[in-house]
């Protein structure tokens, strides 16, 4: 064990790290990571990351740079995460989605001195890489038999030709991650998360949660998004088994779920939405699944309703926050996931607040509101983000009064259960009246035909703003705009109800993470408008 020694003072701060280590001393042998094709128990991922550590220190990577990675999900990516961090570094994830403006736009402003790649965006990379003032070099993760450019440094060879490092073992206040976030709506912002951050979000994960050293999580939700990123340090922390795939794909994650002995994942409610829609989806062995965790955007009541009857074995546990807020300040627990008894009544809603978060609900001047009242969410507690990166006229609006102002519109219950009705921005102001987009789409979800969908505001000259649906139908389904009309009639006020509908053949735009794009539906009306609502 002397290989993984810390570095500098006997008495280091906590850190992300941490987790490795007392899973080599307690649990060496024990399954640490699952992939197709691989499987490494901790006392092996704990020499890799230390070594890849070691080559980092070689490549001139010191405390507190920056190191990015361009790829999909897999082992590498999981050992990416750890080494940097061992090495003292700070992780700076690229979203594979953005444009090559946006990916140059995330490298440029972190000031990244290196960038992981893997094969599918090697060609990027490389061109990436030409452009760039801070880059120094390359690593190319690659399969054993694909030639790499003589300019990049393949990452198995890393590993294998760079000595273990000691672990920098820098924890609390220490930046640990800047994850961007914003890049679809504009300039994208890099979120400051500490160790501590993390680590105030993986106490809260594994007290409601119930992740301990046997539980095997399926990381499907892209790494260089915090909703999966932020379940790597809490399953480190357990000292569980992280299991991983590529990209969510129904097939593939059914099948992982079945042959790791998955007992723990997290999903959006369109991955969700695909699996229940898939052929085959109760073919597939599913017995070791015990929790479901969901969040990101809001889960249609009919959806979650089916899929609890369809996986009747499984509890359901919903995840509210941001990047942000390293990601969670409420839950929604299990035992709420109900709609008869003591408990029903609160399963729309987004849970309470977390044991280390203070939630509450604000006016525009900062003042609290009266229970019921709808306002703005806002935060504090030692999930809340350092600020933006290069930001500090951003970081004091978004952090004013010392809460987290989060731009979700809601309310609070007499019980403290939180009530989304709104992003503030995808509000639609219609005639003088206020329209929650996500109140129209829970109705449009209630009708059968309907895959998928999306409301927004767009300009009329009569109302200001216009409720428009964007609607996709399920497979081999019709939609009747007609029709669809008459259901919303019957459960919202004419105000509510969509001024025109709008039927497309293929999916709405998504985000990395799976959140409909908005801002993208949007944009193609609001061209040469003034939109009031940003």
């Amino acid at each position: 064990m002397a290989g993984f020694a810390s570095q500098g003072s006997p008495v280091a701060t906590t850190g992300l790290t941490q987790g490795i280590h007392r899973s080599v001393q307690l649990r060496p042998e024990a399954r640490a990571l699952v992939a197709q094709g691989t499987q490494r128990s901790w006392r092996e991922f704990a020499e890799r990351v230390a070594r890849l550590a070691g080559g980092l220190s070689e490549l001139r990577i010191q405390p507190g740079d920056r190191v990015a990675m361009l790829g999909l999900n897999g082992p590498a990516y999981v050992e990416y995460y750890f080494a940097v961090l061992w090495a003292g570094g700070v992780i700076a994830p690229v979203n594979v989605r953005w444009s090559l403006e946006e990916k140059a736009h995330c490298l440029a402003d972190s000031g990244a001195l290196l960038l992981l790649a893997d094969g599918v965006h090697l060609d990027e990379a490389l061109t990436l890489a030409q452009g760039s003032s801070s880059l120094r070099a390359l690593v190319g993760i690659a399969a054993a038999d694909e030639v790499l450019p003589g300019e990049v440094m393949p990452y198995e060879e890393l590993i294998a030709q760079s000595p273990v490092l000691p672990d920098a073992r820098r924890g609390g206040q220490d930046l640990a991650a800047l994850f961007y976030t914003g890049g679809t709506t504009g300039r994208a912002k890099g979120v400051m998360l500490s160790h501590d951050n993390f680590l105030a979000n993986s106490m809260t994960a594994l007290v409601n949660l119930g992740i301990r050293e046997d539980t095997v999580h399926l990381h499907t939700a892209p790494l260089f998004h915090l909703a999966g990123g932020s379940r790597l340090f809490t399953i480190t922390v357990a000292g569980g088994t992280h299991a991983v795939i590529p990209r969510f794909e129904p097939e593939a994650f059914l099948h992982a779920i079945e042959a790791f002995g998955v007992n723990v994942t997290v999903v959006v409610p369109s991955m969700l939405n695909a699996l229940l829609n898939l052929d085959g989806f109760d073919d597939y062995d599913l017995s070791s699944l015990k929790l479901l965790s969901y969040g990101a955007s809001p889960m249609p009541e009919r959806l979650l309703r089916e899929a609890m009857e369809r996986l009747p074995h499984v509890d359901f546990l919903q995840s509210y926050g941001m990047t942000e807020l390293s990601p969670v300040a409420t839950m929604l627990e299990p035992k709420y996931h109900v709609f008869e008894g003591p408990h029903a009544g609160k399963i729309t809603s987004a849970g309470r607040a977390v044991f280390n978060a203070d939630v509450a609900i604000q006016d525009p001047a900062g003042q609290e509101l009266p229970l019921g009242d709808v306002g703005e969410i806002c935060v504090r507690g030692p999930m809340v983000m350092q600020g933006y990166w290069g930001q500090p006229e951003l970081t004091a609006e978004a952090l004013r009064g010392g809460w987290m102002h989060t731009g979700d519109a809601g309310y609070m219950d007499g019980d403290g259960f939180i009530f989304l009705v709104d992003r503030l921005k995808d509000m639609i102001v219609t005639g003088g009246e206020n329209v929650y987009s996500a109140a129209v789409e829970h109705v449009l979800y209630q009708y059968p035909a309907i895959h998928e969908c999306a409301v927004i505001g767009i300009p009329s000259d009569q109302w200001g703003e216009a409720v428009h649906a964007i609607l996709v139908p399920k497979p081999s389904m019709q939609l009747d705009a007609a029709e669809v009309l008459a259901h919303c009639r019957k459960h919202l006020a004419g105000y509510e109800c969509p001024k025109t509908i709008e039927v497309r053949a293929s999916e709405l735009p998504k985000s990395g993470p799976g959140k409909i794009l908005k801002a993208e539906l949007r944009k193609a009306y609001w061209e040469g408008h003034e939109r009031r609502i940003n």
